[in-house]
C-alpha cells in the first residue's frame, strides 16, 4: 500500500526540530555576561601560551575587587567601590552574576602578557580605558576594537603587534581623548577617517611613532582641532608636511626620522630642530636651514635675467680668473697651500675674535653666547676637559675643550668636525657648534644633558640609585647598539666611535642611552691617538689587534661594546682594579663559569631579579652576543646591525617599571 505523504511530514518536523535544538546547545551563549566575556575569551587571549600571575587573579573564587587591573561600575553609571574594609570588598563574590555589572577600565602596563589582543574587548559596553602598554602582545591590532561604544584612551605602545592600522579606529573618533600606538611593527599607510572632515574634537594625544607606517604626511590629522601631542617619528613617510598643521594648537610634536621634504609649516619655529631632525636634506625652514625659495619671477622676466647674464659671462669669466689668479700667486708668496680655509675664514668673519661654525640645533647660539658663557669642570678625559657653561639667558651648554695638540691644522681638522656635525640620532649626542679661537683653542659644543653615566649607574653606591634590572639594562644595551650601527652605516662616510667605554654613555630618567666622544679619534695626532690607545687597555675595552695597529675601526668598536655589555650583564668593571691592581678579564669570567656549568652566577643579582626563565627572557642570548663581540679574531664578531637585530629579537618578555623612574633600589632617594 502506498504511503500518503502526510505520514512523513509530522515525522520530518520532529528531525528537523531536534536538529536546530541540539545544534542551539552545541553553541556558546550569544549574550555572555562581562564577567563570562572576560575569564572565557579576553583572559586566554591576552596571557597567550604561559599562564600569568595577573591574570591568575580573574577567578570566581575571589572577590571581583581583588582581579588586578579592572575598575568596575554598573548598567546605572555608578561605580563599583573596592575601598579596603568597604562591604563589596569582602562579600561581592555573588557580583560575577550580576547582569548589571559593567567593566570600566582595563588596565595592565608592564604585566608580562604574551598573548593578542582578543576583538571581544569591543563587546565590553561601557570599556572606556584600554592600558596595555609595555607588554610582549603579539598579533594585529583587531578591527572590533573600533566598536567599543565607550571607549575613549588607548595605550597599546612598546609591544610587537603588526599589520596595518585598522580604519576602524577612527569609529572611536567623537570620543577618543588618547591613542598611543609608540614602539611597535605597524606597517601600511595610516588610514584616513570614516567621515571627511572629522575633526576628532576630543582627541588631544596622537603618537604612532617608532612603527613602520609609510606613504605620505597624514594630511586628515590637521582637521583634529583639539589636537596637542602629535608623534610621528622614527617611520617611513615621505613627502610634504602640510601648511595646514600650523593651525594646531600643538604643544609637543615630533616628526623626525621619516624622509620629509619641503618648507616646514609656519608654526614649526616653535619647536626645536629635535622635532625634525633625521629627515630629507630638502625639509628647510625655521627652526631648520633657509628655504631656497622661488624668486616668484614670471617666464618672461626670468628669460631675460638668463639672457643677460648670456651676454655678461664673458666679462665675468675674464674678472674670474683674474682674481684666482691673484690669489694663487698671493698663496705662494705665503707658502701656504691653506687658500681653502682662508676662503671659509672670510666667509666666517669675526677674525678678532675666532671662528664659530654652527650646525644643525645650534642656530640659536652666537659667538658673544659661547664667550661670555661661564662654567665649570664636569671631567677631563684623554680629549680634553669637559664644561657645563651656563649662557646669558640662563640656558646651559656642554663645552669639550680639545688638549692642545689633539687636534691637526685646521684645514684637516675641519672636514672631520662637519663630519660629525652632521649626525643625528635619538642615541647620539648631537654636536651643535664648534668654535676655534686666536690662539688655537678647540671647543666641540654639544647640548647640556643632566644625565648619569651608564658607569655611574653601574657602579655607584651611593643613596638614590635607580635598580637596573634586566628591563632597564637591556634598553641601555639596545639604546648604545643602535647608536654605533647609526655611525658605522653613515652612507657619505661611516665613522668609528674609537672610545666606547660606559663613562661615554649617558642614561636619562628613563633608561635612554646617548653615546658621546664619538669619532674624536680621527682628528688626534699620534702620540695622542697611542695614549688612547693605552687607556683602553688599562681600562679593558681595548681590542686585541691593536696591539699592532693602534688605529680603531668599526670591529674594534664591536669589541669594545662586548665588553661594555658584559660590564652591563655582570655589574663588574673591566680592566685594572683600583684597589688591588688586578687585571679583571670580563670574557674570562664568563668563559670559566660556562665550563664549570655556574654560568647564572656570572650575572649581576640586579639583573636576576623578576627574571622567570633566562632563556625566554633573552638573558643567555645577550651573553652569547656579548662574547661574540669579544672574539678574539676580529673576522669572526658579528656587525653592529648583526648585534641590534639579536638583541631586538630577545626582548626581556617583562617589562615592568622600564618607564617608571619612581622604582628604585632600597636605598634610594630621587634619581
Amino acid at each position: 500500500m502506498a504511503s500518503s505523504p502526510f505520514f512523513f511530514f509530522p515525522l520530518l518536523l520532529s528531525l528537523l526540530f531536534f536538529l536546530f535544538f541540539t545544534d542551539g546547545l552545541s553553541q556558546e551563549p550569544t549574550n555572555l555576561s562581562e564577567v563570562d566575556l572576560l575569564l572565557r575569551k579576553i583572559k586566554p587571549s591576552l596571557e597567550g601560551d604561559s599562564e600569568n600571575i595577573l591574570l591568575a587573579t580573574w577567578n570566581t573564587s575571589r572577590p571581583l575587587c581583588s582581579w588586578r587591573g579592572l575598575k568596575w561600575g554598573f548598567a546605572d553609571g555608578s561605580s563599583l567601590h573596592c575601598e579596603e574594609g568597604s562591604s563589596p570588598l569582602k562579600g561581592n563574590l555573588t557580583l560575577a552574576k550580576d547582569a548589571r555589572l559593567r567593566l570600566l577600565s582595563l588596565q595592565l602596563p608592564a604585566a608580562g602578557l604574551t598573548g593578542t589582543i582578543p576583538k571581544e574587548i569591543g563587546e565590553l559596553s561601557s570599556l572606556q580605558s584600554l592600558y596595555l602598554g609595555v607588554n610582549s602582545l603579539v598579533g594585529s591590532i583587531p578591527l572590533e576594537l573600533g566598536n567599543s561604544p565607550s571607549l575613549f584612551d588607548v595605550d597599546l605602545r612598546e609591544n610587537s603587534l603588526n599589520g596595518s592600522l585598522p580604519p576602524s579606529i577612527w569609529n572611536l573618533c567623537d570620543r577618543l581623548v588618547s591613542l598611543r600606538l609608540n614602539g611597535n611593527r605597524l606597517s601600511g599607510i595610516i588610514p584616513d577617517t570614516a567621515l571627511p572632515n572629522s575633526t576628532c574634537s576630543s582627541l588631544q594625544v596622537l603618537d604612532l611613532g617608532n612603527n613602520g607606517f609609510e606613504g605620505e604626511f597624514p594630511e586628515f590629522v590637521t582637521g583634529f582641532e583639539g589636537l596637542k601631542e602629535l608623534n610621528l617619528a622614527n617611520n617611513d613617510l615621505s613627502g610634504p608636511i602640510p601648511l595646514q598643521l600650523s593651525e594646531l594648537n600643538l604643544e609637543k610634536l615630533n616628526l623626525s626620522y621619516n624622509n620629509f621634504s619641503g618648507q616646514l609649516p609656519a608654526s614649526a619655529g616653535r619647536f626645536t630642530s629635535e622635532a625634525f631632525q633625521g629627515n630629507s636634506a630638502e625639509l628647510c625652514g625655521p627652526p631648520l636651514g633657509k628655504c631656497k625659495g622661488s624668486s616668484g619671477l614670471s617666464a618672461g622676466a626670468i628669460a631675460g635675467i638668463v639672457i643677460s647674464l648670456m651676454a655678461g659671462a664673458v666679462v665675468l669669466a675674464s674678472v674670474s680668473i683674474g682674481f684666482v689668479q691673484i690669489k694663487r700667486r698671493k698663496a705662494r708668496r705665503k707658502g701656504s697651500n691653506e687658500e681653502a680655509v682662508d676662503q671659509e675664514e672670510e666667509e666666517d668673519g669675526n677674525e678678532g675674535e675666532g671662528k664659530l661654525l654652527v650646525f644643525q640645533g645650534g642656530e640659536h647660539l652666537t659667538l658673544e653666547d659661547v664667550l661670555n658663557a661661564t662654567g665649570q669642570v664636569i671631567e677631563k678625559t684623554c680629549y680634553g676637559t669637559v664644561y657645563k657653561a651656563k649662557l646669558v639667558d640662563g640656558g646651559s651648554i656642554a663645552l669639550r675643550l680639545l688638549r692642545e695638540g689633539s687636534c691637526k691644522d685646521r684645514a684637516s681638522c675641519l672636514p672631520v668636525i662637519k663630519q660629525l656635525g652632521r649626525v643625528r640620532h635619538e642615541n647620539i649626542v648631537s654636536l651643535r657648534a664648534f668654535y676655534q679661537g686666536q690662539r688655537g683653542e678647540k671647543l666641540l659644543i654639544y647640548d647640556y644633558l643632566p644625565n648619569k653615566t651608564l658607569h655611574d649607574l653601574l657602579h655607584e653606591t651611593r643613596a638614590g640609585r635607580p635598580m637596573l634590572n634586566w628591563a632597564r639594562r637591556h634598553k641601555i644595551a639596545l639604546g648604545i647598539s643602535r647608536g654605533l650601527a647609526h655611525l658605522h652605516t653613515i652612507h657619505e662616510m661611516p665613522i668609528t666611535h674609537g672610545n666606547i667605554r660606559s663613562s661615554n654613555v649617558l642614561v636619562d630618567e628613563f633608561f635612554v642611552a646617548r653615546l658621546t666622544e664619538f669619532g674624536l679619534d680621527k682628528m688626534l695626532v699620534p702620540a695622542v691617538a697611542d695614549e688612547v690607545v693605552a687607556a683602553a687597555k688599562t681600562d679593558g675595552y681595548k681590542a686585541p689587534e691593536l696591539n699592532k695597529m693602534k688605529k680603531c675601526n668599526s670591529r674594534t668598536d664591536v669589541y669594545a661594546f662586548g665588553i661594555l655589555l658584559l660590564e652591563i650583564l655582570l655589574g663588574k668593571k673591566p680592566g685594572k682594579d683600583a684597589r688591588t691592581g688586578e687585571i679583571v678579564d670580563l670574557p674570562a669570567l664568563v668563559k670559566a663559569a660556562v665550563l664549570e656549568e655556574t654560568t647564572m652566577e656570572v650575572f649581576d643579582v640586579e639583573v636576576l631579579k623578576g627574571i622567570r626563565s633566562p632563556m625566554e627572557d633573552g638573558l643567555v642570548q645577550a651573553l652569547k652576543v656579548a662574547m661574540g663581540c669579544c672574539a678574539p679574531v676580529a673576522s669572526v664578531r658579528p656587525d653592529m646591525l648583526e648585534v641590534v637585530k639579536q638583541l631586538e629579537e630577545n626582548r626581556p618578555r617583562n617589562r615592568s617599571a622600564l618607564y617608571s623612574p619612581t622604582d628604585r633600589s632600597e636605598i634610594g632617594t630621587p634619581f
